[in-house]
């Protein structure tokens, strides 16, 4: 490690579906995560409740990561989105509490999730953000597999990662649920 540099710390966490205990706990965590100084409940807070209302809910993608002490410290949700005709998943909110951020929660929330999508037979996970952190995972501009985000002015930052059951044939107009057009 080069001088200056603080090695990250890890906090091992159990990776696990969201339960109805934790509907509660959820938008704690998420709006901790997304909370900016003076400004009022971030919009990702009450987006994951109108998620969970929305038909393109899947209860199987909703996972929270647990300390060993039973305290929810992150959350990662995926819904049904479209490519074109074809059934594809949105990613996001990921989420975690600010006191256990950068300490390898993202990255166990992250992984359990492309997992969980590749068995389930999910061709593909779209999502909007930092290209720097997502590409860790394996993420890419859309663009580069022939998918267009639904707002052009997200350039590079809409991205998508290829699972197993993807196929190049898979091009068109990404689409969120429905509750992301309310943002």
């Amino acid at each position: 490690m080069r001088a200056g540099m603080v090695a990250a710390q890890t906090v091992p966490v159990l990776i696990r579906r969201e339960g109805p205990r934790d509907v509660a706990v959820i938008r704690a965590v998420v709006g901790a995560a997304f909370a900016k100084p003076g400004e009022p409940e971030p919009v990702e807070a009450p987006l994951v409740d109108e998620l969970r209302a929305d038909v393109g809910w899947l209860p199987a993608l909703s996972m929270v990561a647990v300390t060993g002490a039973g305290e929810v410290v992150g959350h990662v949700v995926c819904t049904r989105g479209y490519v074109g005709d074809t059934a594809a998943l949105g990613l996001g909110p990921l989420s975690v509490l600010p006191g256990h951020q950068r300490q390898g929660v993202g990255l166990a929330l992250m992984h359990a999730m492309l997992g969980a999508a590749d068995a389930l037979g999910e061709p593909l996970m779209a999502l909007l953000g930092n290209p720097a952190y997502y590409g860790r995972y394996g993420f890419r501009a859309a663009t580069g597999f022939g998918i267009e985000s639904p707002d052009p002015a997200w350039g590079d930052y809409f991205q998508v990662r290829p699972l197993t059951e993807y196929r190049p044939s898979i091009k068109g107009v990404f689409r969120y649920s429905a509750p992301f057009d309310n943002l």
